[in-house]
C-alpha cells in the first residue's frame, strides 16, 4: 500500500521545501503543481535519483488538471512506491481531491496519510 501525503498552501518554494525535507528519506515519488519559484530543490533531488518527480501545469488538479494527475498517479503506482507526495497550491478543492483519491481504483492502492499545510 502506498501512502499519499497532500501538501498545500504557501508559496511553491514552501511546498518544495516541505517535500524536499522528508521525501529523500522515504524514496518517494512527487507530483507537484507548477514550476519552482527559486532553488528547484525537488529538481535537484530528482537529478540525484532520490525522488521520482513529475510536475503538472498550474491550476486545480481536481478540475481541469484531473486527467493529467490521474495519468501521472497511475504511472507512479505501477512502480508501487512507499510514499507519494501531491503538492497543490490551493486548498479550496482539497475535499474533492481527497474524494477522487478514495475512489475504487485507488482505494486498494493508496492510503491517505498526514497532510502538510504550508500556508500556516
Amino acid at each position: 500500500m502506498t501512502l499519499m501525503t497532500l501538501v498545500y498552501g504557501g508559496s511553491p518554494g514552501d511546498r518544495e521545501k516541505a517535500i524536499a525535507s522528508i521525501a529523500p528519506a522515504t524514496g518517494a515519488s512527487v507530483i507537484i503543481e507548477g514550476l519552482p519559484d527559486g532553488a528547484g530543490l525537488l529538481d535537484d533531488l530528482a537529478a540525484a535519483s532520490k525522488v521520482q518527480l513529475r510536475r503538472i501545469a498550474p491550476g486545480c488538479p481536481c478540475c481541469h488538471g484531473n486527467l493529467t494527475v490521474r495519468v501521472m498517479l497511475n504511472r507512479m503506482l505501477r512502480k508501487a512506491p512507499q510514499q507519494i507526495y501531491l503538492g497543490i497550491a490551493d486548498a479550496s478543492h482539497l475535499q474533492k481531491i481527497r474524494e477522487f483519491l478514495q475512489e475504487d481504483q485507488y482505494r486498494e492502492r493508496l492510503t491517505l496519510d498526514t497532510e502538510i499545510d504550508c500556508g500556516r
